[in-house]
Formats: structure tokens, sequence, C-alpha cells
């Protein structure tokens, strides 16, 4: 199922997801909804004390942890699909994209595709690619408590896993929109990226 007005940006630690986000809705709070995984919620602000290394579980409790958060993410009380009923364009800073990514380095591809596999695909899908050294570099600069998966031989497997991801549903998009950015880019030459293709799709 393809679920309109969904708009994902994905990307390795530090690609500039969040930055990219943050400046589309100010341009327009009318008619943009940022949101983003792990959610504010109970199951994702478990998951943020998990990934900041506050304790840790088994990887494949960690997916499906990942997984229940997004169901609510998506269907929950005041979630993706209920703000688009609204008339929001909603823009998720990642979304399953990312499991299938990350805990596929610990759990193996398997597990992560079958329990994300019934969730809706976005409308659009921008994949913000980056070397992870550039990427860690900006994390470092944040002068913040580093996250579990935060260590370059972690990125580099992740961005490569990223990009098989991406490059599956390139070759059977399902109706999505996939633009891939060059994110070691100006934040301004991103933004005008991105709102180029916008613009050009309305």
């Amino acid at each position: 199922m393809l679920l309109k007005d969904f708009i994902v940006f994905e990307g390795i630690d530090g690609a500039g997801t969040s930055t990219q986000i943050k400046r589309l809705v100010e341009s327009n709070p009318e008619k943009y909804f940022a949101t983003a995984e792990p959610t504010n919620r109970p199951t994702g602000l478990f998951l943020r004390k998990m990934l900041a290394g506050d304790f840790s579980v088994d990887e494949k409790t960690n997916a499906y942890l990942f997984a229940a958060d997004r169901c609510e993410h998506i269907y929950g009380k005041n979630g993706v699909i209920e703000q688009i009923q609204k008339g929001k364009i909603v823009i998720s800073d990642r979304y399953f994209f990312s499991s299938l990514a990350y805990q596929s380095v610990s759990c193996g591809k398997e597990l992560p595709k079958l329990i994300n596999s019934p969730f809706p695909l976005p409308e659009y899908l921008f994949f913000f690619e980056i070397d992870p050294k550039i990427s860690l570099a900006r994390v470092n600069q944040r002068n913040e408590k580093k996250e579990i998966y935060e260590k370059i031989e972690l990125q580099e497997k992740i961005a490569k896993l990223y990009d098989q991801v991406i490059s599956e549903y390139e070759a059977n998009p399902q109706g999505m929109k996939i633009f891939r950015l060059d994110a070691s880019k100006s934040i301004e030459e991103v933004e005008n990226d991105i709102v180029k293709q916008l613009t050009i799709d309305n």
C-alpha cells in the first residue's frame, strides 16, 4: 500500500535529515507536519534510552520494538495517517528503511524485512547519501553523548546496507518516488534539491 502525502527522509547518522525536515516545515508550517522515528511516544522513548546505551536488549527484541513503535507512529492517535486525514503532508525523519539497514547489521536481513513488510510505503523517499567519515565528523561537532550505532565501523556497514535497501526499492518502487541526494553538499544546496523535486512533482 502506498500512503499519499507521506514523505520519508533516510540516511545514516549525521546525514542531515533532521536539519532538512526542520527547514522544510518552517518554510510552510500550515502544509507540512514533522515527525520522526523513534517517536516521542512511550515505545520510542524506551528505544531512545536503549540507543543512548542506558541498557541493552537482544537484537531481535530491538527489531520488534522498532516495529511496535512504528505501528503506533503510523496508526496510533495523532499518528501519520491521522495527520494526513487532517490535510497535512507528513515528513518523517526515518521509517522502516532504517530498520532494514540498522537492524540487519546485528540480526540479519530476514527478521527486519518480515516484521516491517505490512507497513505502507511513503509517496516520496529521499535518501541522503554521504561518506560515513563526513557524517560522523558532523556528529562529533554536536558535543553530545554518542548513540550505540555512532561508530565508524558500524556506520560503514550500515551505509552499505542502506544502499542495498534503496537499490532494491529502486528496482521495484511500487509507486514510490525515490530520490538520492548528495548530503555532503551545503545545507542550502540540499534544501534546494529537495524543494526542486517536490516542486517538479506538484
